[in-house]
């Protein structure tokens, strides 16, 4: 059975969906305190997924999940550096999003190359919404077929036939706009790295960008938070939708069970 970790800080949340979504997926989840890894990094060696949650990481003081990526840039690195040789797989909805990119773990780096010594630098940004508010909603979003992201293959053409009513996620934040240099944006598109696209744009991210992967499809981060929709009655017009779409698993649950049956064949090697 693959071993799932979500790692917490103080003003976390959605941690428990989280758990939650690798458990239902049928790995064995535990919740950790970052604080507790940095003082003993060896304590991540066990596991085959990490999980990055949402909410507001110490109080989004200075910048939307900058202390958090700061302490794992720190007193972290070198261990996720080793899960990830390992083929670890990772994941970060909304603030964990927030968080691996200034960490450096996303956009990670490309094709071919492998993970440095040392943090990389960050190269694209989570910023203010176009609308300068925090939206909490319900959104449509788009799969891309021809990404390499692990987490969510087969998604777009599970629903192609219910696409508009299944095609959703939950989003709740204020610095959720993808911003890059144009080189980029640009590189992240032809590599297949653009995971998830927004079908509204509704907070302005170039591209429509709503997550990406790294250049293995293993690492994987989203503003939207697939771990708040891992039954249908979540969705805001569940009593609606078709018995035929209610027969599928869930997008959100899609997700979790796509990267546990992948750290369940490394497992199996």
């Amino acid at each position: 059975m693959p071993r799932a970790i979500v790692i917490r800080a103080p003003g976390t949340n959605c941690e428990q969906e989280m758990l939650r979504g690798f458990e239902l997926a049928g790995a064995k989840a535990e919740l950790h305190h970052l604080d507790a890894l940095i003082r003993e990094p060896s304590r991540l060696d066990p596991f085959d997924l990490i999980g990055f949650p949402g909410g507001f990481s110490y109080g989004d003081d200075i910048a939307s999940g900058r202390i958090f990526a700061m302490k794992l840039r720190r007193g972290l690195y070198p261990a996720l550096r080793a899960a990830l040789d390992r083929g670890c797989l990772m994941i970060g909805a909304c603030n964990g999003f927030q968080t691996m990119v200034q960490a450096g773990l996303l956009p990670g780096p490309g094709p071919g190359e492998p993970w440095p010594e040392e943090p990389p630098a960050q190269s694209v940004a989570l910023t203010a919404n176009s609308s300068g508010r925090f939206r909490d909603c319900w959104v449509p979003v788009t799969y891309n077929a021809s990404s390499r992201c692990v987490w969510t293959r087969g998604l777009q053409d599970l629903y192609r036939d219910e696409a508009d009513a299944a095609l959703m996620l939950p989003v709740a934040h204020g610095e959720g706009r993808f911003s890059a240099p144009p080189e980029v944006i640009r590189s992240l598109v032809d590599s297949g790295r653009v995971a998830v696209s927004y079908g509204d744009n509704f907070n302005g991210s170039a591209e429509s960008i709503a997550g990406i992967c790294d250049a293995s499809g293993r690492v994987f981060a989203l503003m939207p938070h697939p771990e708040r929709f891992l039954e249908w009655n979540r969705h805001p017009a569940w009593t609606r939708l078709p018995e035929r779409l209610r027969a599928l698993p869930t997008p959100g649950t899609v997700i979790f069970r796509n990267a546990v049956e992948a750290a369940a064949g490394v497992a199996g090697r």
